[in-house]
């Protein structure tokens, strides 16, 4: 909004100094600054809300150390972190970019669903409360898990849809003798239109394609074409490419979305990995939407991507302002109002930047997290079914409680998992340039 007035200010009258806000960078510091402000003072007075309103975490007795501290800290702290990202984005992103409303969306699609879960939880132990019974956290999981699946896939369908059919989602492409000189490209893919851009003095052709391409690591031709993933079965099946696409993105996001669902289950866990791999994320999306540098490093370009950055901007604001109060001793919990849109922004924003496949490193905590209670659940069916008892790989699912088991404080387990988070970025970001 303040976008768009200042830019009509320019226009209009010429103001001196408005025309700061036609510069990413200006506008990506000030969603960082104001996400950072919004999450420490206003933070506080939703804390306090909640509290007043008594929407304090109830804490199942699992045998870990220091869990009943944590009874009756407030919960669904997520909507600091929602606020934290929208407000700055909805101020200083130019919201007419195909980008920026898809991550508006997905932010508050997620954000919802997560606060109904919250929602339903906090309604089912104050009933009862009501009824002189004790509450147990099995009685109501909040949304059944069939309805949280169903709006991560409607989710899902919607991202991959739009990256798919928009015609504003495309890659560039330099033209050679009039030809796209890219084996990435496919021939059932769109050309749009032809640019000329003049390098080092020298004019050269492009072409913006819109194709459904992404970025293969640790390969030299390091782009892969998923039309490559139905033109086996003949030329008439490339039409189709959009059903598998659509299935690929929505697949990522439910999975990422859970993923750190089940990560955040100590203080200052969720937020702090997510902090660090939205900052990884704004690397890529920098690269990729900076010709120069998307040229020096052999990486796809992608048009209009530099806009991302605003939002990227205050997604990691958010996450590091939550930590203020979040950070052990926690004063408030995220919730799956928060850990549910903080996973599905990181999906939606690695598939925006064509970094899908990185997923599994850079996201390295989250896939271990979710594969450990994964691994615990099947290994525990398995044996009872062949030995009569079930046993298990962990002391506890997922992983930061089986570390609680074993007599690690959590802030430890939680900055050790930081530490672990800065590696799988820092390896993600290197496979730029290692092929």
């Amino acid at each position: 909004m303040l976008y768009y007035l200042f830019t009509w200010l320019k226009q209009q009258f010429n103001l001196s100094g408005a025309g700061v806000f036609q510069f990413i960078t200006f506008r990506a510091a000030m969603a960082i600054l104001l996400s950072l402000f919004i999450a420490t003072v206003y933070g506080k007075r939703i804390i306090n809300m909640l509290k007043r309103k008594q929407i304090g975490e109830t804490v199942r007795d699992l045998g870990l150390a220091g869990e009943q501290q944590k009874k009756g800290t407030p919960t669904m702290g997520g909507l600091i972190i929602l606020l934290a990202i929208l407000i700055p984005t909805l101020l200083f992103a130019d919201l007419n970019k195909v980008y920026i409303r898809l991550m508006v969306l997905c932010t508050v699609w997620l954000g919802v669903i997560g606060f109904l879960d919250d929602y339903f939880k906090l309604k089912a132990r104050k009933q009862a409360q009501q009824r002189g019974e004790k509450y147990k956290k099995s009685d109501s999981d909040g949304l059944a898990g069939l309805t949280k699946i169903i709006g991560q896939v409607g989710l899902g369908i919607i991202i991959g849809a739009t990256l798919y059919f928009n015609d504003s989602v495309v890659v560039e492409r330099e033209l050679v003798n009039g030809t796209v000189a890219t084996a990435g490209i496919q021939p059932g893919d769109k050309k749009l239109n032809e640019v000329t851009r003049v390098i080092d003095g020298e004019q050269r052709r492009f072409a913006r394609v819109k194709t459904p391409i992404t970025t293969i690591p640790f390969v030299k031709n390091h782009e892969f074409n998923y039309s490559k993933l139905v033109t086996w079965m003949g030329d008439w099946a490339e039409q189709y490419t959009w059903v598998i696409y659509i299935l690929i993105v929505t697949f990522i996001v439910t999975a990422v979305s859970n993923g750190a669902n089940i990560t955040d289950g100590l203080d200052g866990l969720a937020a702090g990995v997510s902090a660090i791999i939205g900052a990884a994320i704004g690397v890529f999306a920098y690269v990729s939407g900076n010709y120069k540098f998307a040229e020096y490093l052999n990486v796809m370009y992608i048009p209009n991507l530099s806009e991302l950055s605003i939002f990227m901007g205050a997604f990691v604001g958010a996450c590091i302002g939550f930590l203020w109060y979040n950070a052990y001793p926690a004063q408030v919990f995220m919730g799956d109002t928060g850990s549910l849109a903080l996973g599905g922004i990181i999906a939606s924003l690695a598939i925006i930047v064509r970094k899908e496949l990185l997923i599994p490193i850079f996201c390295g905590v989250f896939l271990i997290e979710l594969l450990s209670v994964m691994i615990q659940v099947s290994y525990f069916k398995y044996t009872k079914r062949k030995y009569g008892e079930g046993r298990r790989v962990f002391l506890m699912s997922p992983l930061h409680h089986h570390y609680q088991k074993k007599g690690f404080h959590e802030s430890k387990i939680a900055v050790r998992f930081w530490i672990v988070t800065v590696l799988c970025v820092v390896l993600s970001i290197i496979t730029l340039k290692i092929r």
